[in-house]
């Protein structure tokens, strides 16, 4: 009761506050209105004053003086014109400086109705500035988890609805394997059966015959999708994870993205055994969700019982702000917070002021046909990691490659991927010699086979040679270039000394008159440079490989604030 009645006495005192707040903020000459307003910004609050004439925006300033100068800045100087521009603060932001323009436009949306977006207290803004952390020894970790569902259910045409959901954990470990930093995103697909608005979808490969789709989200299938390789392509551009979704993305309890939130608060400060030995014992063994007092299904009562009561009210903290599974159809969460431990690699640095995930997919027609004239199909995705400095300089970067293709392509060690249960089988070339050996059977267990086996280019080792070493030595090679570098050097460096044509590094004795005209115009000290980095990376940086250089500046349109400091 006496909690109940603090909790009372401060929520009056907060709404007295900001009544009080808007009071003092809010001036008006004439039928001109001055309004102020605040947002969360990368380094703290970002404020804006807002004129307003009638209906109109007439000036919009905006100051945060934590935000990165050359980065959060521009949006500081870019945005308020927009705004003003399209009398609105529902515009795009600046490219380079997401977290800021998102503060911005919260604070204008703060001014202008505070009852519908009130501003951070200094609770929930001190919620989101890190913790210093300080460890001898560091170590960065990517891990993926991927499994296929049958499911949910199926449409009203009794076509079932199938998903895919791919798990990207990364995380930083000090010498003793406790967790320092962790951030978990999710990416599920789902047949365009499926009558969820904002879920990204897929058709299946071109020559499928396309699938079901619920354009409008009514649960009432509209037609079928084109079974062309343009809406193969546009369905792959428009994937977006659960992070991306936002606040669109909404769940019983907040976000999604608030829920996984909570969970890696928790996790922070344990080793990944640690993490393992929480999760057996403080979920359910039915559906890997948070055990609940009141639960009903087999085993969590008993289970529930058992811990003290300082268990269960630290159990009650957790579903107060998370009750989603961390591992069941929808992904599995755990799975990739182990794989990210399992492939953590040491750095060499002495601190980072935050940590960004980005992730770029691309499909691609090709490469080529089968013997048949069946065309072969294939899907990219970048990973990339980024740890950055205060002025948004790399100071570690790891990225990966996840390549799948349909089961007619002729190399050897390609995940594959045949389509959903019930679309016709692909031609599949078992033995790698570029002859059909026959059809897959598209059966639910072999789409789950299938998805369960894929691996990363990193993870397929010693195995996928190129012409300079293995993936992983190229891609080592050219993380080791950009460390160093703003994510506007590295786009700098990518235009200036690659193709134009296929994204690879320039050489002298290009057969294509562009990439002559372009490497005759570098100096001489630029040419040895290159000539260096050629003996040990060739490959494409942004192609229909994959766009590593987007899923780097993705990576820092991501980031979140950290304070690490190696001793």
């Amino acid at each position: 009761m006496k909690k109940l009645f603090l909790t009372l006495v401060c929520a009056l005192a907060i709404m007295s506050l900001a009544a009080c707040t808007k009071k003092e903020t809010t001036q008006s000459t004439g039928d001109e209105v001055t309004l102020t307003g605040t947002g969360k910004g990368f380094g703290g609050p970002v404020t804006v004053t807002v004129t307003k004439k009638g209906d109109k925006i007439t000036s919009v300033v905006a100051v945060g003086e934590k935000e990165t100068s050359g980065i959060g800045s521009k949006a500081i100087e870019e945005l308020p014109a927009k705004i003003v521009e399209a009398n609105s603060p529902d515009v795009d932001v600046v490219s380079g400086a997401t977290v800021t323009s998102n503060a911005i436009i919260y604070a204008v949306k703060n001014a202008l109705d505070p009852a519908a977006n009130p501003a951070p207290t200094e609770e929930t803004t001190a919620e989101t500035q890190p913790a210093a952390v300080t460890a001898a020894n560091v170590y960065q970790g990517l891990g993926i988890s991927y499994i296929a569902r049958t499911g949910p259910g199926e449409d009203d045409k009794a076509v079932p609805v199938y998903s895919i959901n791919q798990v990207f954990a990364t995380a930083l470990f000090d010498g003793d394997g406790k967790i320092l930093d962790l951030n978990v995103d999710i990416l599920e697909i789902a047949t365009p059966n499926y009558d969820g608005d904002g879920m990204p979808h897929f058709s299946g490969f071109p020559g499928q015959g396309g699938y079901n789709n619920d354009e409008n989200h009514d649960a009432v299938v509209d037609g079928t999708t084109p079974d062309t390789d343009e809406n193969f392509l546009a369905e792959i551009d428009g994937w977006v994870t659960k992070r991306d979704r936002g606040d669109a993305y909404r769940m019983t309890t907040g976000t999604w993205a608030s829920q996984m939130d909570k969970f890696e608060q928790v996790f922070i400060g344990k080793t990944v055994d640690e993490v393992n030995e929480w999760f057996e014992k403080y979920t359910s063994d039915v559906n890997g969700r948070p055990l609940k007092e009141d639960s009903d299904k087999e085993g969590d009562p008993e289970k529930y019982a058992a811990l003290t009561d300082d268990e269960k009210t630290m159990l009650a903290d957790v579903v107060s702000g998370a009750t989603m599974s961390l591992n069941d159809s929808h992904g599995n969460i755990m799975e990739a917070i182990q794989k990210a431990y399992d492939n953590r690699v040491g750095l060499d640095i002495t601190e980072a002021a935050s940590q960004g995930f980005g992730l770029t997919t691309i499909g691609r027609v090709g490469p080529g046909e089968d013997d048949k004239g069946v065309p072969v199909y294939s899907i990219n995705e970048v990973a990339a990691n980024t740890l950055f400095d205060k002025d948004g300089k790399i100071v570690a970067l790891y990225v990966d490659i996840l390549e799948l293709a349909t089961p007619n392509y002729d190399g050897d060690g390609m995940p594959h991927f045949s389509g959903f249960p019930g679309q016709p089988g692909y031609n599949i070339d078992d033995n790698h010699d570029g002859a059909v050996d026959g059809v897959t059977t598209n059966t639910e267990e072999s789409f789950a086979a299938e998805v369960a086996s894929w691996a990363t280019k990193r993870d397929r080792g010693e195995s996928y040679r190129m012409n300079t070493g293995t993936w992983a030595s190229q891609m080592d090679a050219y993380q080791n270039i950009f460390v160093g570098k703003t994510v506007e050097e590295v786009e700098a460096w990518f235009a200036k000394y690659t193709s134009d044509v296929n994204g690879r590094l320039l050489k002298a004795d290009s057969d294509k008159p562009e990439d002559v005209a372009k490497y005759d115009a570098l100096t001489d000290d630029e040419k040895t440079m290159l000539t260096d980095v050629v003996t040990s990376a060739s490959m494409s940086l942004k192609d229909p490989h994959g766009d590593i250089i987007g899923a780097i500046k993705e990576s820092f349109d991501n980031r979140v604030a950290i304070d690490l400091t190696i001793q």
